[in-house]
């Protein structure tokens, strides 16, 4: 685990751009023997797990102001990783942590619309790092899944969280909920209802 988050930090440290981290991660882990590579994607599905909840799940909702799909708050889990080891265990922690995150603040008083594609909180192709290094090591196409499944695990590929689900939408909870993340994204007002964007189209 502290070789995986070497890795992450230091892509973050040594590259300017969400593409160029992604270069340098593939990068690093070809030059690695198999088992590395799996046990990168193997450390990356266990650390998604743990903010599979729904409790990161309406923070999530509410700093993207809704629109945050299966797919969206399954890309939102890599970009914790993203974010480093102290933020990730912060944010773990307690999901309004969120609102300590630069990254978040940088967010707060605009609308998603206005957003560069760069500053959206996932981080979707973290996903196919290790697949294109362990496919560069081994010559093998497609083949980590089968490497993954030889060590009785299986990679998540959607949310699945574990927690009690609660009514996402109910503005009062996610007040309670999140005190600091809720002043900084306020919910609309005028009446119209939160409409939360949980499943895909």
């Amino acid at each position: 685990m502290d070789e995986f988050w070497v890795l992450i930090e230091r892509s973050a440290a040594v590259t300017g751009t969400p593409d160029e981290r992604l270069v340098w991660l593939t990068d690093r882990l070809a030059d690695r023997p198999a088992a590395d590579v799996v046990d990168f994607a193997v450390l990356l599905d266990e650390l998604r797990r743990r903010v599979d909840t729904w409790r990161h799940w309406g923070a999530a909702l509410l700093v993207c102001g809704g629109l945050c799909s299966d797919d969206g708050f399954h890309y939102f889990q890599a970009w914790l990783v993203g974010l480093g080891r102290d933020a990730f265990e912060r944010v773990a922690d307690d999901p309004d942590a969120l609102a300590d995150v630069p990254q978040v603040g940088r967010l707060a008083g605009r609308h998603p619309r206005e957003w560069a594609e760069e500053e959206w909180p996932d981080w979707e192709c973290l996903d196919y790092v290790a697949d294109e290094a362990y496919e560069r090591v081994t010559g093998e196409q497609e083949g980590l899944d089968d490497a993954v499944e030889a060590r009785g695990r299986e990679l998540s590929c959607s949310p699945d969280p574990a927690d009690e689900k609660w009514d996402l939408g109910d503005r009062a909870e996610l007040a309670r909920r999140y005190p600091r993340l809720a002043a900084m994204f306020p919910l609309p007002d005028g009446g119209r209802e939160w409409v939360w964007e949980t499943a895909g189209p």
